[in-house]
């Protein structure tokens, strides 16, 4: 049986997803000449989606490998999962995969102008392969929405984005990880087992009291005095870890204290030790910077727990390479982690020497800034590792990050989802919401959505109102 349809895959989706050629079931797949060269242009810069870039190239090797000539590369070569033996009756079949050879095309009156442009050139691709497979469909699929918009212009009949990969349809589905519940909890609990363990209070409860829970969600209600995390999920059984809303909003870290009850289970996540990664996202001035780079500094000065602190983000676009910048890597990271510079000010404005005492939390802390590209390949121990603009990062990004985890280290992931960057990522398939929704339910990790704008009372309404 012959495919349907014929998928026309963009650079940005082969980048995103260097997995995706077997995410298209039986239907075939082609790649124009003019994406292979923008993966070899990009495969040897020293930049964060480079590994990505390689990792495409290889997938497409190992399909087209198995090549007995040109000709076949051109038609198609049957794609099977990796590692199946082939010569099995059950084996996987999907579709085929093609180059097509667009930069031999001939301008005609269908096509975009101005052949020097990439997207132009796959669009045309996707244009001429539409007149000739004319009994079936022909889709180009892309993660740049303006591509999507001019390629329909052109008159390209179906258009999509990548989203094989989306955990949720919509962005609000994601999980906030705490709940707030009306009333007195206690109040509606009818039976309760308390005990003590480790100098922790535990309460089992009846799981139908709170049926959408999951390991690792805060509880509080309208008390003021009741909250919780989920310890577990026994059956019918719910285990409540009690945390006290007093306790949680008297907590201080590095001068600290917070000041709503989702910084106060902020806090809580990122001093827990049976904890190994905390997410906090939110919008911008709700205080997630300041809480994790305060709470590192307890741990790494105060308690010694650690002994080091590691901050890596994804650098802008512009300039994803670091290399022309002088200096050390520290130094040429240095413009991109501002923020923990203006945070670290911020923790020491009242100090006689703000100055002095930042530098001395730097280095009595151990505060390395390192870039994406030099986290690849190590094994990171006895370390907090703060993971900055973590929603401008892939999934196949943040995997890299997280595991290079090793042990006695504790990650920590901040980001934004309404300030996305990269042209190819959405708030959808951004690796934050990735990793929120993966994590959602392991005993390892929380999940802790901020609300609340406190930067400023411009910032506040900026973020509301733009």
């Amino acid at each position: 049986m012959s495919a349907t349809k014929l998928y026309i895959l963009d650079t940005n989706v082969l980048l995103h997803d260097p997995r995706c050629l077997y995410e298209f079931k039986e239907q075939d797949v082609t790649i124009p000449m003019t994406v292979l060269e923008e993966l070899d242009d990009i495969k040897d810069r020293k930049k964060n989606v480079a590994q990505e870039a390689r990792f495409a190239i290889r997938a497409i090797d190992e399909i087209l490998s198995k090549a007995h000539s040109p000709a076949q590369i051109k038609r198609g070569v049957p794609i099977f999962l990796p590692g199946e033996d082939q010569t099995q009756s059950h084996s996987t079949k999907l579709g085929k995969l093609s180059i097509f050879p667009d930069h031999e095309l001939q301008a005609t009156k269908e096509s975009l102008p101005n052949n020097r442009n990439k997207d132009n050139l796959i669009i045309n691709c996707a244009l001429h392969l539409q007149s000739l497979e004319t009994d079936r469909q022909v889709i180009l699929v892309t993660k740049d929405i303006n591509m999507r918009l001019k390629a329909l212009g052109a008159g390209l009949e179906k258009v999509e984005d990548y989203r094989t990969d989306q955990l949720v349809a919509d962005i609000d589905l994601l999980p906030a990880g705490h709940t707030h519940l009306d009333g007195v909890f206690w109040e509606q609990v009818d039976d309760v087992e308390s005990y003590q363990e480790g100098g922790r209070t535990f309460h089992k409860v009846a799981h139908d009291l709170l049926p959408n829970a999951y390991i690792g969600q805060y509880i509080y209600d309208d008390s003021k005095d009741f909250a919780a995390r989920v310890a577990d999920i026994d059956g019918e059984t719910l285990i409540l870890r009690d945390l006290g809303y007093d306790k949680l909003m008297q907590q201080s870290c590095w001068g600290i204290q917070p000041i709503n009850i989702y910084q106060a289970f902020a806090m809580q996540a990122l001093l827990d030790p049976t904890l190994d990664l905390a997410i906090l996202n939110g919008a911008a001035g709700s205080g997630k910077t300041l809480i994790a780079l305060a709470c590192a500094l307890e741990l790494v000065i105060e308690k010694g727990i650690f002994s080091k602190i590691i901050v890596t983000r994804s650098t802008p676009p512009v300039a994803e390479d670091i290399g022309f910048l002088p200096g050390t890597e520290e130094e040429k990271m240095t413009p991109w982690m501002s923020a923990i510079h203006d945070n670290l000010e911020a923790m020491h404005e009242n100090d006689d020497r703000p100055q002095s005492s930042v530098k001395y939390a730097i280095e009595k802390a151990n505060i390395q800034f390192k870039s994406l590209n030099f986290i690849r390949g190590r094994s990171i121990q006895d370390a907090i590792v703060i993971i900055d603009e973590a929603q401008n990062l892939t999934p196949s990004q943040l995997k890299t990050i997280l595991t290079r985890s090793g042990k006695g280290t504790k990650m920590i992931c901040l980001g934004n989802l309404a300030q996305i960057d990269s042209n190819y990522l959405t708030p959808l398939t951004s690796g934050l919401t990735y990793i929120v929704e993966r994590f959602k339910g392991y005993e390892g990790a929380v999940n802790v959505h901020f609300e609340g704008i406190f930067r400023s009372r411009l910032a506040e309404y900026a973020e509301q109102h733009l």
